[in-house]
């Protein structure tokens, strides 16, 4: 077997567009019968994938129907539990973009993607068939980064409107402070009336703002967790600022449909787990 996971920033260039980059390599062998799955908590995030070897197929909740991805997708905000059924020899790339860009980027109301996800190509058409094949062709990932980085750029020299609103300035506070979801105070910094900013955030992100700040908080949980697996449920809810303990496993019911404890058995089986890595 053999891994990598790499998060990393991307280039100075494309900060303003993209918060990560997460490269994630998984090679098992042909004796292991059964793979692992990824149970993925939903994020706060909009992205693009690539899958330069075996693709992925995606389960919604625990339904047990999988659906194949394509080789690059345009994924939207989740709002409930994924598992992502990974190839013997597989590979994501994926570019995590800062808040309204994918919106900014393409034009497409960010609710019209929310729990699910488009071909890449059936939006970008050749330029991005074109990055699926070099990237295909490439042998390290490292050497992926550059291809994937100059795509990017021409699609924000493309979008020559793009500029940092303050509704999205709004959007990036709710990500490091999402337990501060005053809808009046959010609406004011974002020179919005309550309405306007309430349809504009669905607009570029998906769900309601306080939806957002509930996923985000959720996120935190889970890497909180992972960073510190000797910590209780009660004291990361506390931590993070949920009103009880039951608050959290309201989140955990809504977003996973299962109790706290019971998904952390589910998270365990993933695959990074058996190369001794969490996402913290």
């Amino acid at each position: 077997m053999d891994a990598f996971f790499d998060f990393r920033l991307p280039s100075p260039a494309l900060r303003n567009h993209v918060r990560q980059l997460q490269i994630v390599g998984c090679s098992f062998p042909a004796s292991m019968a059964v793979l692992p799955v990824k149970s993925y908590w939903p994020r706060a995030e909009n992205s693009l994938a690539f899958y330069p070897r075996d693709r992925e197929k995606i389960e919604y909740g625990f339904n047990g129907h999988r659906l194949a991805k394509p080789v690059s997708t345009l994924n939207g905000q989740y709002s409930m539990v994924t598992n992502r059924h990974v190839g013997r020899d597989f590979m994501v790339f994926q570019v995590q973009f800062q808040p309204g860009v994918l919106h900014q980027l393409t034009g497409i109301p960010a609710h019209e993607l929310t729990n699910t996800f488009l071909d890449a190509e059936d939006v970008f058409g050749m330029a991005v068939r074109r990055v699926n094949e070099r990237l295909g062709d490439t042998q390290h990932y490292t050497a992926m980064i550059p291809i994937v980085e100059s795509f990017l750029l021409h699609l924000i020299q493309r979008a020559k409107h793009w500029s940092l609103r303050p509704i999205d300035r709004v959007c990036r506070f709710i990500l490091v402070h999402p337990e501060r979801t005053s809808l009046d105070w959010l609406a004011d910094q974002a020179c919005l009336s309550q309405r306007q900013f309430y349809r504009q955030f669905v607009e570029r992100e998906g769900v309601s703002p306080k939806l957002y700040a509930r996923i985000a908080r959720f996120e935190n949980a889970m890497k909180r967790r992972n960073a510190h697996p000797n910590l209780d449920w009660l004291s990361i809810a506390l931590e993070l600022g949920y009103y009880d303990y039951q608050h959290l496993v309201r989140d955990f019911r809504e977003f996973t449909q299962l109790t706290p404890n019971a998904f952390a058995q589910q998270e365990a089986k993933a695959p990074e787990r058996l190369f001794g890595a969490t996402e913290t």
